[in-house]
């Protein structure tokens, strides 16, 4: 990551991950992250300002970052953000030391230490994506959520790299408009509500104490128990949290527990199925997805489920 803008305050940092971790490749399916060549290039905003960030991994042990800002604070709280999304200062070491051998994520979790459940830098980021992606398929929220960049998120004309809306500007765009970029005209109301909450203080994302914000995001109309654990997730950091009504896993745990690939269980039966993860569900709910054992067979997979 050679020096491209002289003038802005740079900061370079070389981080060693307390754990494995790989920083993720590609481009992002939104349009707000680029790959250019292994190196993970974003559009953020601290404090209305504009922060250009940039990861590369050169080795597995070590992570390079680099940002530019008008204000080194800035581009120090840009990085902090990303070491964030990545997950590089999480030590997972305890929960690989207590689920390496459980029957179904044992496999998972020991041949990939480095899992992580995929974070946003922004917690709103993560409430607002939410909601475009309930009740419907991944693609058709992507774009939702490209469209949404696209007209009403900052762009860099340095780097052509758009942002996500900040919380403001969604609140006071007009639902019809939303409605225009093809999310359903309830959850374009209660996203408008949302944001509006997030705006004006009324809830702080950021806050330790998730639990009040939660709280009053709720008793907004279309924002309900998954999309509160798809925030706690990924824009919050809650390893202890799960989006129990995640169309996946109500699937997943019905296969199971039963054995019928067309069998769904409720929410509440999934948030007990993963009750002997405590304190690390979600990150359990990933490695399950992966695990060897859904390779073995229907027949064994009930056992296994049993027996876990």
């Amino acid at each position: 990551m050679r020096r491209q803008f002289p003038d802005l305050e740079e900061v370079r940092l070389e981080v060693t991950p307390r754990w494995p971790v790989r920083i993720p490749r590609g481009n992002a399916p939104d349009g707000v992250m680029r790959d250019r060549g292994g190196v993970r290039e974003r559009l953020l905003h601290v404090d209305g300002l504009p922060v250009i960030v940039r990861a590369a991994q050169p080795a597995s042990d070590r992570i390079v970052f680099g940002a530019w800002a008008s204000e080194r604070a800035a581009a120090e709280e840009g990085i902090a953000r990303m070491r964030f999304a990545f997950g590089v200062d999480d030590d997972l070491r305890p929960f690989y030391e207590r689920f390496r051998f459980d029957p179904l994520i044992g496999p998972s979790v020991r041949a990939r230490p480095h899992i992580r459940v995929f974070r946003r830098p922004e917690p709103f980021e993560a409430l607002a994506w939410a909601v475009t992606e309930q009740l419907i398929d991944f693609g058709r929220a992507a774009a939702i959520q490209r469209a949404m960049v696209r007209a009403l998120g900052p762009r860099c004309a340095r780097t052509g790299l758009r942002d996500v809306p900040s919380a403001a500007a969604v609140a006071g765009a007009a639902p019809a408009r939303l409605e225009a970029m093809d999310l359903k005209g309830t959850r374009a109301i209660a996203l408008i509500r949302a944001a509006r909450e997030v705006a004006s203080g009324r809830v702080d994302l950021r806050d330790p104490d998730h639990e009040r914000g939660w709280l009053r995001l709720r008793a907004i109309p279309g924002i309900g128990s998954w999309t509160q654990e798809m925030l706690a997730v990924h824009g919050q950091g809650r390893y202890d949290q799960i989006p129990a009504g995640d169309l996946g896993y109500l699937k997943l745990v019905g296969y199971l527990t039963t054995g019928n690939p067309r069998e769904r269980v409720t929410e509440d039966e999934v948030r007990e199925f993963f009750a002997p993860y405590e304190g690390w569900a979600g990150l359990a709910g990933a490695h399950l997805i992966r695990s060897p054992v859904l390779a073995t067979g229907r027949r064994s997979a009930p056992a296994a489920a049993r027996a876990a």
